[in-house]
């Protein structure tokens, strides 16, 4: 019998080996008794459940069943579960946290290519390339306002909804470039935000004064449609929203009319719903920026991710805390 401990991943097996490349998957199976050829989807499946009574971690990510008390039944020895994705709001039971099972996730390695995809989207609207573009296209010839145009990066005002994980990454990123950064977030203070490279300030007054406002807070009861028609009609003529957290947090239809007259434009890797149907005027107008939810690991980012889980599987193993657990009590209001 292995001394190392046994694990299971669970998880859709197309992601595996994008996770885990060879040489992240050898130093994973010298650290627990893993089988790289199996990856639950159900843990009904009659072959799993023959397994489950001797597995003392989980590995999860995209395509994992749910965690449900019932699973729990038919893992005794369960003391860890490594997640390789970012949240894990849909993926674990509240009973997981109450049979003292420590969760890890991997939100922070997750978190860097957003910020980064955001960083690129403001430097680009900054300097106004997606209207250029436009004009470029139609006239086939360089505007003559080019280089009279009001745009460029220095001293734009930024505006950034929520200190998460991704929003505090998006802020940090922001750091070494000329931008007046302002934050709305109700668990920031002032001296917080300042610490964070931002100046604290409502969520109407970080409408009406930015020319690029970026969506990073959670998907909440509380922040369902925080991005209303009247917050919409706050935005100044010719701003910018850019949301990479969730569709939930705007009122699409809302933008969908605001967008339609061309008064103000969007950047959007996330909508409501997702996809969106085929006859959204989204998917034509000019002033939209619309991506289908990539701003997140994509390809060989996965390893990052997988790098990630590995490090937390190694410190479970020593007996050392994770140092991305999961927090029960902060789950209401994170990603």
């Amino acid at each position: 019998m292995s001394a190392r401990p046994a694990a299971l991943f669970a998880l859709d097996d197309a992601h595996l080996p994008l996770l885990f490349p060879p040489d992240l998957l050898e130093a994973l199976r010298a650290t627990v008794d893993i089988d790289p050829g199996l990856a639950v989807r159900d843990f009904g499946d009659e072959r799993v459940r023959a397994l489950l009574p001797e597995v003392e971690m989980l590995i999860t990510g995209w395509g994992c069943p749910p965690i449900t008390p019932q699973v729990l039944d038919g893992l005794p020895r369960l003391r860890t579960v490594v997640h390789t994705g970012g949240t894990v709001k849909s993926l674990l039971d509240p009973a997981v946290f109450g049979r003292r099972v420590a969760v890890s996730s991997a939100a922070d390695a997750n978190a860097l290519p957003v910020a980064e995809y955001t960083l690129g989207m403001i430097l680009l609207l900054g300097k106004g390339i997606f209207a250029l573009r436009e004009d470029y296209r139609t006239a086939l010839a360089p505007p003559a306002d080019l280089l009279s145009r009001d745009v460029g990066n220095v001293g734009r005002r930024v505006g950034v909804i929520g200190a998460s994980r991704i929003g505090r990454r998006v802020m940090e990123l922001l750091r070494p470039f000329d931008f007046d950064v302002l934050l709305h977030d109700p668990y920031v203070d002032a001296a917080e935000a300042v610490r964070l490279g931002a100046h604290a300030t409502s969520l109407e007054e970080l409408l009406m004064t930015s020319s690029i406002t970026t969506l990073h807070a959670p998907a909440t009861p509380a922040t369902r449609h925080l991005i209303d028609a009247d917050r919409l009609r706050l935005m100044p003529d010719g701003a910018t929203l850019v949301n990479t957290a969730r569709g939930s947090l705007v009122d699409t239809e809302a933008l969908t009319r605001h967008l339609t007259t061309g008064r103000i434009n969007a950047v959007l890797d996330v909508t409501d719903p997702e996809p969106l149907p085929a006859h959204s005027p989204l998917f034509r107008l000019p002033n939209v920026f619309l991506t289908p939810h990539v701003a997140g690991s994509q390809g060989n980012e996965l390893s990052r991710l997988g790098r990630s889980a590995l490090s937390e599987v190694e410190r479970a193993v020593r007996g050392e805390p994770m140092a991305h657990r999961v927090d029960l009590a902060a789950l209401p209001r994170s990603a």
